[in-house]
Parts: structure tokens; C-alpha cells; sequence
């Protein structure tokens, strides 16, 4: 988890700071991602001026759902998930035992890991797509805080 938290810190979106460790059955590492906007885009999180604050005038760049609220407006944040970026980004997907990530992922992205071999998710803080979980662990899979692992 602490490989999701330090990749966490490489997002580039105003709402949330996310990573993902996608890992095999032996724990080794097949891909890392984090959130932010596609390739060539201008980062969410940019600030511009001497007194940079969370004003939506201080981030030139953000995206329209760059302040709404978490859960929300999905479809005008211009991020793509650290899931959905540690997908693209692994060699394999029959390979994903576990997906270690800083929140739970939302709908979308449990579909995309359902889609694969992956068979837990395990996550620091809850993202308010409860549907999500209850999706997962229908298919027998596991869900679990990383609270109950320490």
C-alpha cells in the first residue's frame, strides 16, 4: 500500500490524489497509476499567481468538475483513474491477483477489474460508490479495507 500512497503523490487532479499498484500472485509489481488528465493536457492542479489558493482563479487549468464534490460529477472531471492508467499501463491483465489502491475505485474502474484475473482490492479510504463493492464481492472477490489488514 505504501507504493499506491508515495504514487498517489504524482496525481494531478484538484479533487482527489489517488494510486494504484496492480500486483501478480507473488506480490511483484505489474503496474503503477495515479490520476490526472490524458497525455499533453495541461494539469488540473497547475496554480498560476503568487497566492495560489483553491479558487477556481488560482487553477487555470482545471477541468469543469475539478470542485465538485467527491462521487460526483464524474463526467466533467477530466482525470482518468489510477486504476483505469495502471490497466493501460500493465503488461498482462490475466496477471493481476491484487489491486492495492488509495481509494476504493468507483464503478467504472470495478468494472475494468472485473474484466481481469484480479481477486482483491484493497484500499485506504472509501470512495462513495458503495454499488461498487457490493458489484465485486458478488463475484466472490475481495474488498477490504486496509484498516483491517494492519
Amino acid at each position: 500500500m505504501e507504493v499506491a500512497r508515495v504514487t498517489a503523490q504524482r496525481a494531478t487532479c484538484l479533487r482527489r490524489a489517488v494510486g494504484c499498484v496492480l500486483l501478480d500472485a507473488d506480490g511483484f509489481i505489474l503496474s503503477t497509476g495515479y490520476n490526472g488528465v490524458a497525455a499533453g493536457q495541461p494539469h488540473c492542479n497547475k496554480a498560476s499567481g503568487p497566492d495560489a489558493t483553491d479558487s477556481g482563479n488560482a487553477f487555470p487549468h482545471s477541468c469543469p468538475g475539478a470542485f465538485a464534490a467527491s462521487g460526483t460529477s464524474l463526467d466533467s472531471c477530466h482525470a482518468i483513474h489510477a486504476e483505469q492508467n495502471a490497466l493501460l499501463r500493465c503488461p498482462d491483465v490475466r496477471r493481476i491477483h491484487a489491486c492495492y489502491v488509495t481509494a476504493s475505485p468507483c464503478m467504472t474502474c470495478t468494472k475494468l477489474l472485473m474484466n481481469t484475473s484480479c481477486k482483491l482490492i484493497v484500499f485506504d479510504s472509501t470512495y462513495p460508490h458503495d454499488e461498487a463493492a457490493r458489484l465485486w464481492k458478488s463475484m466472490g472477490r475481495l474488498w477490504i479495507p486496509m484498516a483491517e489488514l494492519a
